[in-house]
């Protein structure tokens, strides 16, 4: 009998090894340091850093900047020319946490435009620290803040359905984020994971940032409207919104009989004055038109106020890039 006991005891122990043995196979997916897996979850695909970067695969990429104030190139891996936008993107004091939000992000951003483009082939470079060409950029102002946020989400990138995503972000939504069509008249629609969100940065952002007026000489909106459509409205003596957005952003407006996006007008404004096309208030008077709203950027992606906001609340910055893009994954490209 106490044979029998024994085979069956061994069995049984056999029986558990075998299923803790099969249920802890080796993946073939590369783990992080912390022996997380890189892959979340286990089907997300994983792109390939972008072919003009040269790179080994799971290796640091070294990007050629066009550095606008000099005007050379010079050469920095990934990692330290993220850090340089970070510190120019967004205040360098801010919480970790939203820091580092903003790092996946811009570190997205500048794979997705290599990828796409092949960053800024004109002047042989993949980045510029020209904003109109490329992210801001000001290494001068890189803080302990920045260089932990840095570091904590090194290689991590936001992908949907294997691809980076066209990570947009701004400085304050105004309450609502907006679709990419909407704030940016965006040609080829709405990526499924752009969504309109309270932004949580309502809460905490001065007065003085949070609202906007600006006025402008009627020649000047005349002018601006020139240039940017190619159609003279003649002497300004009507400026109307003729469509809103979802968000309740400014989509169309009419000046005279010359229909102009929302988006375009700012621009050609000026983005700085204009601050957003959420337009709470507009007039012409004596000679001008007056505009006043809320918010500041096009208000498409994650708004930099509610990350600091979710970070303040003690959300991680997955957490936070989950809040602003629908069902996306942040995968790590490297160590």
């Amino acid at each position: 009998m106490a044979s029998k006991r024994t085979i069956i005891h061994i069995f049984v122990v056999a029986l558990i090894l075998t299923q803790l043995v099969s249920g802890c196979r080796l993946s073939t997916r590369p783990l992080e340091e912390n022996g997380e897996d890189f892959l979340k979850p286990e089907e997300t695909e994983v792109p390939d850093v972008p072919e003009e970067l040269e790179t080994e695969e799971r290796e640091e990429p070294t990007l050629r900047v066009y550095i606008a104030e000099k005007g050379t190139v010079e050469t920095l891996p990934l990692e330290e020319y993220i850090m340089g936008v970070v510190a120019a993107e967004m205040e360098p004091d801010w919480p970790v946490e939203s820091l580092a939000a903003q790092a996946i992000i811009a570190r997205t951003f500048t794979l997705q435009k290599i990828d796409e483009q092949g960053g800024v082939p004109d002047k042989n470079a993949h980045a510029s620290t020209d904003i109109e060409e490329f992210q801001a950029y000001a290494p001068e102002k890189i803080s302990a803040n920045v260089r932990q946020a840095v570091e904590e989400t090194r290689g991590k990138v936001i992908v949907k359905d294997g691809e980076f995503i066209r990570a947009w972000f701004h400085a304050y939504a105004g309450t609502k984020t907006a679709e990419a069509d909407e704030g940016l008249a965006f040609e080829e629609g709405n990526p499924d994971y752009i969504k309109i969100v309270d932004s949580p940065g309502t809460a905490i952002i001065p007065p003085e940032e949070r609202d906007w007026q600006a006025s402008f000489s009627l020649d000047e909106v005349r002018e601006a409207v020139t240039a940017k459509t190619g159609q003279d409205p003649g002497p300004v003596n009507n400026v109307e919104i003729t469509e809103k957005g979802p968000s309740g952003r400014a989509v169309t407006i009419k000046v005279n009989d010359v229909k102009i996006t929302g988006a375009e007008f700012r621009l050609a404004l000026g983005s700085k004055e204009m601050r957003s096309t959420l337009i709470e208030d507009l007039e012409l008077e004596d000679g001008s038109l007056v505009m006043s709203g809320t918010g500041y950027g096009h208000g498409v992606g994650m708004c930099q106020w509610g990350a600091r906001a979710l970070a303040e609340q003690g959300r991680e910055p997955e957490d936070i890039v989950d809040y602003f893009y629908r069902d996306v994954e942040i995968v790590k490209l490297w160590g």
